[in-house]
């Protein structure tokens, strides 16, 4: 017997495939002065005061939650039981982990498995995959199921998924806060699109050092000035630690989340693991920082094409200076808002918290399959969130947990096509296209929304034990920082016009959070709360109370 049909012979309740969009009226919401010292003196339409991003890597929603919140619970693995009425998702059912449309059926990956292939997850398979919405070529397209140790290969790898054994962190924090089972990539394709997604909602103005006709990959579908789309994972220009073997890309005369605050005066900072250079050699800043994964494998941390804002001249920081001082991260000076993950905590233990914070793990920790994985990267989301829930910043943050990209897997859920492209040499969502472009599309190859992601915010505004089942994409999180802080849009066509949003995840209607904190585990994803009390003994680097594990 199956490990999934053992799932179903143990649980006679099955897991709700269709969902309903919630289309429930938004409520007005008053605008929250600041009352506390520590934070800055804007003024915003929630009361949400400073939003910290953690931007992970390669995971769709069915890889990490297509079972949940129903979990197999083996010995020797952390145990999850969900509590009394959880909501039901969007997710598996009988049908397809046993009979699904694919050449194969999704298979369970246990906690031993964490280490895998990394899955093909190009524009053009991507849209393969889904095969005109059938959802059923991704054994076809996005399968890769050879790869070497530590990494485990398998046949059909990219149907498989993991369940409450193993993404235990994620799963606990799905019950105790607000997460969206209808929430996706904005577009199609990998890492970089959707960095820039997140930031501009644009991935069109691109320009690449080398001529059009000897790079292909960098941007694609330009203009008489050589400006295209980025549907790959090119380097950007404006960063000493890309590769000097191949062309790089910047945006043009773009706009980013960046800018709009800064016009507005609102701190805010980018802070990536692996970017304080570890030598200058020439002047040239030299990324040689490494960290070692659970498979043992010496992984470089920092990754430039996952460094949103290094695309962008008027955001970039090219030679990886650090910030002045401390007082000055967040604020306009010489690293220009670009910064090491280190320094995050450097401003929080200076009580100097920007307004938005964009947190980029270290490669190791970022989940991405072929060089990390969903433990690793539970240690990283877990200590993180230990460590803000203990700062006196708490009752006003939310933490926001997304992704770039699927990844190439298996996700059954075909994503709402609401911006068109006919590139033939890209498109491929049926017969050679993505739509018919029309006046609701202006640039090629933006062909979206892409694969179905997770996305969950932890805070005490969050709604408790909640699924939203209403749309949203990466830009739902630009929208929500543009429309908390008062910034107007992008333009340009950016997604943010369209994005649905976030609020519906959201309680605003008493006057402080009723989301309680919640401290997990980092190894096993399992609630400590109980063990840890207000002046306890605090372990920094853990971000849990000195020797408290489950």
């Amino acid at each position: 017997m199956s490990s999934h049909q053992a799932l179903f012979t143990r649980y006679s309740s099955s897991i709700a495939v269709g969902v309903a969009l919630a289309a429930g009226a938004l409520v007005a919401i008053p605008a929250y002065a600041h009352t506390r010292h520590l934070d800055s003196s804007t003024v915003t339409s929630t009361p949400i005061k400073h939003v910290v991003i953690i931007f992970q890597e390669n995971v769709s929603f069915d890889h990490y939650f297509g079972t949940y919140p129903k979990a197999l619970n083996p010995s020797g693995e952390p145990r999850f039981v969900a509590l009394p009425h959880t909501p039901s998702i969007n997710g598996f059912n009988e049908t397809l982990l046993l009979h699904n449309p694919n050449s194969a059926n999704p298979q369970r990956l246990s906690r031993s498995e964490a280490l895998t292939c990394d899955q093909n997850h190009h524009y053009g398979a991507e849209q393969l995959a889904v095969n005109g919405g059938l959802m059923n070529k991704f054994v076809e397209n996005t399968n890769r199921e050879s790869c070497s140790p530590p990494d485990i290969s398998k046949p059909n790898l990219v149907m498989d998924y993991y369940d409450g054994n193993t993404v235990t962190a994620l799963w606990n924090y799905a019950q105790h806060f607000a997460m969206s089972d209808n929430s996706f990539s904005t577009t199609f394709g990998p890492s970089t699109p959707g960095a820039l997604n997140l930031i501009s909602g644009q991935t069109h103005g691109a320009i690449s050092t080398a001529e059009p006709a000897t790079d292909t990959y960098g941007v694609v579908s330009v203009d008489a000035k050589g400006v295209g789309t980025v549907i790959n994972d090119p380097n950007p220009t404006f960063d000493d630690c890309s590769s000097s073997k191949y062309p790089t890309v910047s945006m043009t005369d773009n706009k980013n989340i960046g800018n709009l605050l800064n016009a507005k005066g609102i701190t805010w900072g980018w802070f990536q693991g692996g970017f304080k250079p570890t030598a200058v050699i020439n002047g040239k800043a030299i990324c040689g920082q490494k960290q070692v994964n659970i498979g043992g494998a010496t992984i470089t941390s920092y990754s430039p094409h996952h460094a949103a804002f290094q695309y962008y001249k008027s955001t970039s920081n090219p030679h990886h200076l650090p910030p002045g001082s401390v007082a000055k991260i967040g604020y306009n000076d010489q690293a220009n808002h670009q910064y090491d993950l280190s320094n995050f905590w450097s401003a929080i233990d200076a009580h100097n918290l920007p307004a938005v914070s964009f947190l980029k793990a270290a490669k190791a920790e970022d989940g991405h399959a072929g060089y990390s994985d969903p433990l690793d990267e539970q240690q990283f989301i877990v200590k993180t969130i230990n460590r803000l829930q203990q700062t006196p910043y708490w009752h006003n943050t939310a933490v926001i947990i997304a992704y770039d990209d699927s990844d190439g897997w298996y996700d059954h859920a075909m994503p709402p096509i609401i911006n068109h492209s006919s590139d033939p040499e890209n498109d491929a969502i049926t017969n050679g296209s993505c739509g018919e472009m029309t006046a609701n599309a202006s640039y090629m190859d933006r062909c979206g929304y892409g694969p179905r992601q997770p996305l969950l915010i932890i805070s005490p505004w969050a709604k408790v034990n909640y699924v939203d089942h209403s749309i949203t994409d990466q830009t739902s999180i630009l929208r929500f920082i543009e429309d908390n802080w008062k910034l107007g849009r992008i333009g340009d066509d950016s997604f943010d016009a369209k994005a649905g949003s976030l609020e519906n995840m959201f309680d605003f209607s008493a006057h402080r959070g009723k989301a309680r904190r919640l401290f997990l585990d980092p190894k096993r994803g399992t609630n400590i709360s109980h063990r840890i009390h207000d002046g306890s003994a605090f372990d920094a680097e853990n971000g849990l109370a000195e020797n408290l594990t489950d």
